[in-house]
């Protein structure tokens, strides 16, 4: 198969691209921000002419950024995914977000719950989401993401392990910490279910089994790095106000990917202990 990997340079392209390395998938086009303009229609039709599957793992992610400019982060999120939907149609495969939700859920939040997004971020990735559902391709949301390749939560606990004796941590916001690394394989083995007729298309979460508080995942972080967790201490999201506010619940269901022979993803903890390693080099 011909795959294209868009948002290739990114913490979860990089890691689409060694999956598809792995698995020893002999074509595949990786597509970084330099070598693809995704807000243009020409670029993106070219791009994905002669590609079978499309990984869009491009996105303007600055949550925060996109309040202040919420119209440069929806062309991105909202109307390139539009011009990718509507040049790869069924065979598009997009990354999305808890953030379409409001995090008012008390029990993991299934695949067909209605959007209902309370910050620009997540008004853009509703936008891009519905054009992919109505062009006949994929979305799976994602949350909590964090990986070797680029910023994210679990990296900033561990610098500032290095630079503080304690990190005060919020408790009050619960979500599935997941590992890029092991989203990229399902992301990849969805791919390959798509395109040999066995998943539906549709949404589908990607994300880790279980939950936790951004406090339990910093303190879990602590231990597995061999520092003592009561270095970290508990507080409110109150304390820590951001331009963006954050869904409270972002926990998600997984009951779609029954049938389509590729597996939910393990537990947070489990991909923690197995990402840690190459998190600390």
């Amino acid at each position: 198969m011909r795959w294209l990997v868009t948002g290739a340079g990114g913490m979860l392209g990089q890691d689409l691209l060694a999956v598809l390395a792995d698995l020893g998938e002999p074509e595949v086009v990786a597509a970084t921000r330099a070598d693809l303009d995704i807000t243009s229609a020409e670029a993106v039709r070219a791009a994905v002419a002669d590609a079978d599957v499309v990984l869009n793992a491009a996105a303007w992610t600055n949550v925060d950024g996109a309040e202040t400019d919420e119209e440069a982060a929806t062309a991105v999120n909202g109307h390139a995914v539009g011009l990718l939907a509507a040049a790869a149609g069924k065979r598009l495969i997009h990354v999305s977000t808890d953030y379409v939700f409001d995090g008012s859920a008390t029990t993991p939040i299934a695949e067909e719950t209605p959007q209902n997004p309370i910050n620009a971020y997540g008004r853009g990735k509703a936008l891009g989401e519905r054009a992919v559902l109505g062009s006949g391709g994929y979305v799976v949301r994602t949350a909590w993401l964090y990986g070797e390749h680029g910023p994210n939560f679990v990296r900033t606990m561990l610098r500032l392990a290095a630079e503080r004796e304690t990190v005060d941590v919020v408790d009050d916001q619960v979500g599935p910490p997941t590992w890029s690394y092991a989203l990229a394989g399902q992301l990849v083995a969805l791919g390959r279910a798509a395109a040999g007729g066995d998943a539906a298309p549709g949404a589908y979460h990607g994300t880790a089994a279980g939950s936790t508080s951004w406090f339990g995942l910093a303190r879990a972080t602590f231990e597995l790095a061999g520092l003592d967790p009561a270095r970290v201490r508990p507080t409110t999201s109150d304390r820590f106000v951001r331009p963006a506010p954050r869904p409270s619940y972002s926990v998600l269901g997984h009951d779609r990917w029954a049938g389509t022979g590729v597996a939910p993803l393990p537990g947070w903890r489990e991909q923690l202990a197995e990402a840690m390693p190459a998190l600390l080099r």
